[in-house]
């Protein structure tokens, strides 16, 4: 990516979110967007696969406070017309980049910043603390993102799950080289670095990529028949991906080093996997406690007595119901809930939800006709009709 390309991108608009947009509103715009242009939703569609490497690239800088930070700042130095010396300033300054992103690390999305950060977006902007040679290093792989959708079970338990991917590595045809016969030429416009500088006025040059070499530093005599002379191909592998206990639904997983091979012995990148959770029939859940509502007859809320109560995949437990518990109270059944991240488990809550037949028999009926006559001088509304008065 070139200065002038990186300085031109407006990753809000990519997004579709305003500038003061909230860290829950860019998450928001970003996985609707995801989901409507990944590449698995959109087999064999290149515009749809552009668009989703332009959302992730997007979305890696604004959902990182500090790499948002960066962008902003950098747009309010080259965004508009380009970076002008000062009144004074005598057609030359002495403003270093270093000292605003020379401290930018880190991984980047898909057609992101690789591994360099901001920084290094910039690090050849001006002709000093880079060298020619500065491009001949190692470059970090592409982050890859991929989803997985668990059972409830699988995501309180945590669960090994297969996760197929595609991403560029180094052509198996050519090893990478970009040449059928393996011996591609240095660039000569280039020399090898893969960047040439021009001059951008005022005392400084700007640096972009060889448009002869794309790039690369290295031309193919032979371009390889598969990757077209660049090196690089599309490969699909499939990976027993470890979703950790106590997962939640729309978690985003890093699993450092998983991702895109890196070039010239570069590290390789991270995977990202967005973790969706389906719903259970019976349980759910809030934090790292699980939550289940459990029915009880009239005479067991009235008179008290034991309740068992299910669990999730163990066996069940029983809790003392007190007299007279009311529905909708909330009992605790501790240790029976999610995973936490130090290896403990939450607590099931349980809510009792006191159960009215549809129909009774008529010893049922005479019973409860009996109860109510006995009951007739206690009026479960008189303290609600007082407290309305008095309002």
């Amino acid at each position: 990516m070139s200065t002038k390309d990186f300085v031109e991108k407006d990753y809000y608009k990519v997004l579709g979110v305003p500038k003061d947009a909230t860290e829950a509103e860019i998450k928001k715009a970003y996985r609707k967007l995801a989901r409507e242009f990944h590449p698995d939703a959109n087999k064999g569609n290149a515009e749809a696969e552009e668009r989703f490497k332009e959302i992730s690239e997007a979305n890696d800088v604004l959902a990182d406070p500090k790499k948002r930070k960066e962008y902003d700042e950098a747009r309010a130095l080259f965004g508009s017309g380009g970076f002008r010396p000062g009144p004074g300033s005598g057609g030359s300054f002495n403003f270093d980049l270093g000292d605003l992103f020379g401290g930018a690390q880190g991984g980047a999305g898909a057609g992101g910043f690789g591994g360099g950060g901001i920084g290094d977006v910039f690090g050849g902007l001006f002709n000093r603390g880079g060298g020619p040679g500065a491009r001949t290093q190692p470059r970090r792989g592409q982050d890859i993102e991929s989803e997985v959708t668990l059972s409830f079970t699988e995501a309180v338990d945590g669960a090994t799950v297969p996760l197929r991917m595609s991403s560029q590595a180094p052509c198996k045809a050519c090893s990478g080289t970009g040449d059928q016969n393996g011996t591609p030429r240095v660039c000569p416009t280039c020399v090898g670095t893969g960047q040439v500088s021009r001059g951008g006025g005022g005392g400084f040059s700007l640096t972009d990529p060889c448009v002869d070499c794309k790039g690369r530093g290295l031309i193919a005599e032979n371009p390889c028949e598969v990757c077209k002379g660049s090196g690089r191909a599309r490969s699909s592998r499939t990976m027993q991906v470890r979703i950790p206990a106590g997962v939640s639904d729309g978690q985003r997983i890093r699993l450092r080093g998983k991702g895109a091979p890196g070039e010239r012995g570069g590290p390789a990148g991270d995977l990202y996997v967005v973790v969706h959770v389906d719903a259970h029939p019976v349980f759910g859940r809030k934090d790292d406690n699980l939550t289940v509502t459990v029915p009880v007859s009239f005479p067991e809320a009235a008179l008290g007595g034991e309740v068992r109560v299910p669990t999730l995949g163990g066996p069940a437990v029983t809790l003392k119901l007190p007299p007279g518990t009311p529905n909708g109270r909330t009992m605790r059944a501790r240790g029976k809930g999610a995973v936490r991240k130090d290896g403990t488990r939450g607590d099931l809550l349980v809510t009792i939800e006191v159960a009215v037949p549809a129909q009774l028999s008529d010893k049922a009926r005479d019973a409860l006709e009996a109860f109510r006559d006995a009951t007739a001088d206690q009026d479960p509304r008189e303290e609600l009709f007082q407290a309305a008065k008095g309002a």
